[in-house]
């Protein structure tokens, strides 16, 4: 258990979920100087905050349903991540293609207005693309009907490695960050005010208590199960929605480019992004009413996305060319009565104080996560009484800071790179490639295991290193060699190695394919 956690220590705020909302509160909190604790019942960043489209944007298609608000929120903060994580992020262009003119000039125009909410924060200007420009840009289109494309920018990043960098960024400031720690009840005093949580260390198995001036629930889809902590009553809050996506090999696409479709059967839009030498291909939008930590991909979407990517690539694209698959749980703002289809409920975020004080987050996205956190921060003296110091979490660096000897592989590591580049000259043993088709070495689950929190198999493979959301076939392979060096690492017998791989590969089957 992490030392910070004296017996008689008084937090300023207690946050429940280690995902982008939770680390939203934490980052926000320490720059303002209060004391923080956060806690995650898995791996941090293990639900949602990894499983995204990896994309850092301001929503383009909420502009068709007049949430401009929303959008001028979001790229402002995509600016900000942009710049304050460059190690993680960068900008991306994307292709709309157009089959008329009427497509043309809608498409133009709202691109346009859509670089004006952006101002200075515009990432390339967007303009008409001929014909010939586009498929020069997406040469896999089909051209029949074709007529030209819409060109504009949005950003893209890594969201579990944007997680680990907040972490380390939290941690860095007196932070104290705990994985694998189950909150299991609320503390109140006799007032009736909540004032601190009992929770699980489950690497220990010894329960524990603290105290906090305010508690966050930044949970996501599980934010009422909190919410039935502070009063089993409590109306639900968050609809919950599956977004989906398949992994493929860079071929399918050929291009830097990232190819956004603007109309799908069902209403939404369909991106197929580069990220990582791969493809991501997705998303979907469907309701699920009992909401799952690994959710997993359908046939129906499976076959929606794949249907839906036939209708515009000039090559068949089958389940075979699949190398992984992922799905996440959107957590959306919403009673859960609500009759509204989730494409139809609004991504933005809502902050919440039950008369006990509970302080829950719901709704919201990626792109916003800091400024999530600032809204429940900012509640601090209503709950409290005290006063509260202004945020400077817009203009903090997120590990980022890149030396300038930082090479290759490593840059993602941000401030950190030189030191695992040194960790890696001074242990040549561990500098071998965990696979022969990824740029991965065993040097990077120990320095996983020893600086990243990282406890179990799943915690490397999935997301300190991406391997199973690139190549699912690929983490199966390395499996073994990474669970006995993480065995070896943690001081683990040959039992918790067999313990992890059959964990380990019941979760694969939810990011492969079945033939």
């Amino acid at each position: 258990m992490n030392k910070a956690l004296t017996p008689d220590k008084v937090w300023d705020i207690a946050v429940i979920g280690g995902g982008c909302s939770g680390f939203g509160v934490m980052l926000d909190a320490l720059s303002r100087g209060l004391s923080v604790v956060l806690l995650e019942r898995g791996d941090i960043g293990q639900g949602t905050s990894s499983r995204s489209t990896k994309l850092l944007h301001g929503g383009v298609r909420y502009l068709a349903k007049a949430h401009v608000k929303l959008v001028f929120e979001a790229v402002r903060e995509r600016g900000g991540l942009l710049r304050n994580a460059k190690h993680l992020t960068h900008v991306q262009p994307f292709v709309i293609p157009v089959y008329s003119r009427l497509q043309a000039l809608w498409y133009t125009l709202g691109l346009k207005f859509y670089d004006l909410l952006a101002g200075t924060r515009s990432l390339g200007k967007s303009r008409y693309l001929s014909k010939a420009e586009t498929m020069r840009r997406m040469p896999m289109l089909k051209t029949e009907r074709l007529r030209g494309g819409v060109l504009y920018h949005d950003g893209q990043f890594d969201d579990a490695r944007l997680i680990i960098s907040l972490a380390e960024t939290c941690t860095t400031l007196g932070g104290a960050v705990l994985n694998y720690c189950s909150v299991l009840g609320l503390q109140k005093d006799v007032s009736g005010k909540v004032n601190g949580l009992r929770f699980l260390d489950q690497v220990s198995g010894v329960e524990h208590f603290l105290t906090a001036r305010m508690v966050v629930n930044a949970t996501g889809i599980f934010t009422d199960e909190v919410g039935r902590m502070d009063s089993p009553q409590s109306a639900p809050t968050v609809v919950a929605s599956q977004g989906s996506h398949l992994v493929l090999p860079a071929e399918i696409l050929s291009s830097n480019n990232a190819l956004l479709i603007p109309q799908t059967s069902d209403g939404r839009v369909l991106f197929a992004v580069p990220w990582q030498g791969k493809v991501v291909l997705g998303t979907t939008d469907i309701r699920v009413d009992a909401p799952s930590a690994e959710p997993k991909i359908s046939d129906a979407e499976v076959d929606f996305i794949l249907s839906t990517a036939a209708r515009y690539f000039n090559k068949p694209i089958s389940r075979s060319d699949v190398r992984s698959v992922f799905a996440g749980l959107r957590p959306l703002s919403a009673p859960a009565a609500t009759g509204a289809k989730t494409k139809e409920i609004s991504r933005s975020h809502k902050v919440i104080v039950s008369p006990s004080g509970l302080v829950s987050i719901t709704g919201g996205k990626w792109t916003t996560f800091r400024k999530m956190g600032q809204d429940a921060v900012a509640h601090f003296t209503k709950v409290t009484g005290q006063r509260l110091a202004p945020s400077r979490s817009a203009t903090m660096n997120l590990g980022g800071e890149q030396p300038a000897q930082a090479q290759g592989k490593y840059l993602q590591y941000g401030s950190q790179a030189v030191a695992i580049e040194a960790f890696v000259n001074a242990h040549p043993q561990w500098n071998i490639p965990l696979h022969p088709a990824h740029d991965y070495t065993l040097a990077q689950v120990v320095w996983a295991v020893r600086y990243e929190m990282a406890l179990h198999l799943d915690d490397v493979l999935s997301r300190r290193l991406r391997l199973l959301m690139l190549d699912a076939n690929a983490a199966r392979i390395v499996a073994p060699q990474v669970a006995a060096l993480m065995a070896e690492e943690l001081g683990h017998d040959m039992e918790w190695v067999q313990g992890e791989l059959k964990a380990f590969y019941t979760l694969l089957e939810r990011y492969t394919l079945a033939p």
